[in-house]
Parts: structure tokens; sequence; C-alpha cells
């Protein structure tokens, strides 16, 4: 009878001790798996904040101004996620700002092309309640203007236009508040006269400059408005510092008084150009100038020899080079 116990009770043990191990063996693999989860989780993390691909590194360099880190860091993005509304968004901001410090033209044209690339596709990566759009329709019409600028011909002035509209309209307004300058310069490179006045008039309201005087004085000389273009050139004869300005204000002062024929005073304004240019690129315009007011006055002579002079400083002068094969062509 006592074997029979002792059995019982050793086998009792034996089982006990085998749930015990197993019990064991779970404690034991659930922390293996915690720890392993803890660390993959922690490496993910730390790798997350210091690759130097990350959204992190990203938006630390934005915030460091370091267009050239934005762009490599995004691009980095874009290889593993080619859809990423923000890395789009960064790489299109950072290659705009890149093209406008570059000193080669080709260079700036192919950044251009690629920030306008990145922010079309940003744009339509985003959700419609998204705050970044019209932000993004901002820099995309900031973007074709300065292509515009850069092209031989004005292919693009109507797409910054586009954009730079729908943005106002949205809302936005850019820390340095230059929609409505960029707006009249696009107008005025189409042609539309009036509305770049409009637009200009806006931008020098905000803030007004000696550039945005000169640019209302003109495109008023071109809408025939002679008296309104006067004004403004009045002012910056009178407040500019800048020398090329005020000597762009006086040539436009000087074609003024050539199509109210005033052709005295034009003469007047062109020679006094001459004495204060002594000789200087910029008196090429002068002598073609003077070349008109002869021309008008009748002596073909000495209107065909201001423009020789002033083809003798610029040999490619446009208008010195046109006005000689008008008169040929006379002849």
């Amino acid at each position: 009878m006592k074997q029979k116990k002792i059995g019982k009770i050793d086998g009792r043990r034996g089982v006990n001790n085998s749930h015990l191990l197993k019990r064991l063996f779970v404690v034991f693999f659930i922390a293996l798996v915690l720890s392993v989860g803890v660390f993959y989780s922690y490496q993910f993390i730390r790798s997350r904040l210091n690759s130097d691909s990350s959204f992190f590194a990203l938006r630390s360099k934005w915030k460091e101004a370091d267009y050239q880190g934005v762009y490599d860091v995004s691009n980095a993005i874009l290889y593993e996620r080619p859809f990423n509304h923000t890395a789009l968004k960064f790489h299109g901001y950072s290659a705009f700002f890149l093209s406008a410090s570059e000193t080669d033209t080709m260079n700036a044209q192919v950044l251009l092309d690629e920030a306008i690339t990145s922010i079309r596709q940003a744009l339509l990566s985003a959700k419609p309640t998204n705050k970044d759009i019209s932000q993004l329709e901002y820099m995309l019409g900031k973007a074709y203007f300065f292509k515009d600028s850069l092209s031989a011909y004005c292919y693009y002035a109507d797409l910054a236009i586009r954009y730079l509209l729908s943005a106002t309209a949205k809302g936005y307004r850019p820390e340095n508040d230059d929609t409505s300058k960029l707006l009249g310069l696009s107008y005025a490179s189409l042609g539309m006269t009036m509305e770049s006045i409009s637009s200009f008039s806006e931008a020098l309201l905000l803030k007004e400059s000696d550039i945005l005087l000169l640019s209302i004085a003109e495109q008023y000389f071109n809408a025939e408005q002679y008296q309104a273009s006067e004004q403004y050139l009045r002012r910056i004869s009178e407040e500019c510092k800048d020398e090329k300005i005020v000597l762009k204000g006086r040539q436009l002062l000087g074609e003024i008084y050539i199509a109210e024929e005033h052709f005295d005073e034009a003469e007047a304004v062109f020679q006094s150009m001459l004495d204060s240019l002594d000789g200087a690129e910029e008196a090429a315009d002068a002598y073609y100038g003077l070349g008109i007011v002869y021309e008008k006055k009748g002596d073909i002579v000495k209107a065909r020899s201001e423009w020789r002079k002033a083809l003798r400083i610029q040999a490619n002068h446009s208008g010195a080079l046109a006005s000689l094969a008008r008169i040929a062509e006379k002849r």
C-alpha cells in the first residue's frame, strides 16, 4: 500500500514540474518577444529621427533655410515614396529657391522645371481641405513668373497670373506681399496694360519703391496716358537715388515729349543724358532717341548720324538698326 501512495505522489510531482517548465517557457518566450519588439521599435524610431531621409530632418533643414539640404532629403524620400505630398511640396519649394540663387541660366531653368513639376504633383495629391493648397498655388505662380522671365518669349505669364489669382482668391498673402507686383509684371508682358496698372497701383499702396513707380509710368505711357506717366516720372526725378532708374525715367520722358510732338523738350532731355553719361553704354538709348527727334524734325542726315553713334556703343541696338533700315528703304 505504501509503495502505491509513493508512486502516486511521484507522478503528481512530475506533472507539476512539467506544468512549471511550460509556464517558465511561455514567460520566457513572451519576455523575449517583448524585448525584441522594444529593441526594433527603438531602432525604428531612432532611424526615423536621425536618418537624413526622414521627415524630421526635412523640416529641420527647412527651418534652417538649408535649401540644398531640403532638396537632397526630399529627393531621397521621393525615391522610396514618389507620391508623398509633403516631400513633393518641400522638393518643389527648395528647387525654386535654389534656382533663384543659380547664376547659370540653364541650371536655373532646369531647377525651375523641377520645381514646377513637384509643386503641380503636390497640388494633385493634396486633399480639398488641405491648407497648403493656396500656398502651393502662389509658389507655382511665382515659379511660372520666373520661368517666363528666363524665356526668350512670353509663354508662361498667363499661367503665372492664373495661379497667383487663385491663391489670392483663397486668401493667401505671402510675407513679402509681392503678389500684386508679380501680377503687374505678368500683365505687362502680355500687353494687358490697364490690368498691369491696376496691379502695380495696388502694389504701390502696400510698399512704395522706385522700380514700381517706373513700371507704372511705363504702363501709362503704353496706354498713351502721358500726363499720368509724367506724374510718376516726376516723383522718380525728385525722390529716386538709383541712377539707372533715373536714367530710364529720363529716357521715357524724352519718348513722351516725342509722342506729344514737343521735339525741343525731347532734344533737351536726350542731350542732358548724353552730357551726364559721357559715352557710357546707356548713352546708346539717348543717341537713338536724339536720332528720332531729328527724324521728326526732318533732318535725316543728323538722325542717321545719331543712330550710328548708338551702334558704335551698342552694336546690336535694335532701335538704331531698325531706324537705319527704315530710312534706307525709303531712299
